[in-house]
């Protein structure tokens, strides 16, 4: 299932250029066009969901492959290790919860500090 007016649909069909971080039948990783620190990159279901309030049973074991992915494609990209280093995990949900694109993704930031934001 895909959403043809989806910008992360486009990306994940290769209709859209991104930087991969990582791909597989499943998921995808590519590094965020507007980083928000000096590790920035979002994973996404291929298939459209449009954000965790759509989430059900079905899905779980989709999202438990994409929360062990985070740990192993930070540490890839650049994050120092747990304990002193580390990363942030921020998906939005909901106009409330400043999501912009709805498709469900999940922006995993981390580097050195400051960051631009939060």
């Amino acid at each position: 299932m895909t959403d043809d007016n989806c910008i992360f649909c486009k990306i994940a069909q290769g209709k859209i250029p991104s930087r991969k971080v990582y791909e597989d039948d499943e998921l995808l990783a590519f590094h965020d066009i507007n980083p928000w620190a000096p590790i920035h990159f979002l994973i996404i279901p291929k298939r459209h969901i449009v954000s965790m309030a759509h989430v059900d049973e079905g899905d779980a074991a989709l999202l438990g492959r994409l929360m062990t992915l985070v740990p192993r494609l930070a540490q890839q990209e650049g994050c120092r290790p747990y304990p002193e280093g580390g990363f942030r995990l921020v998906t939005n949900t909901g106009a409330d919860g400043g999501q912009e694109v709805k498709h469900l993704h999940f922006h995993v930031i981390g580097g050195p500090r400051p960051w631009v934001k939060g």
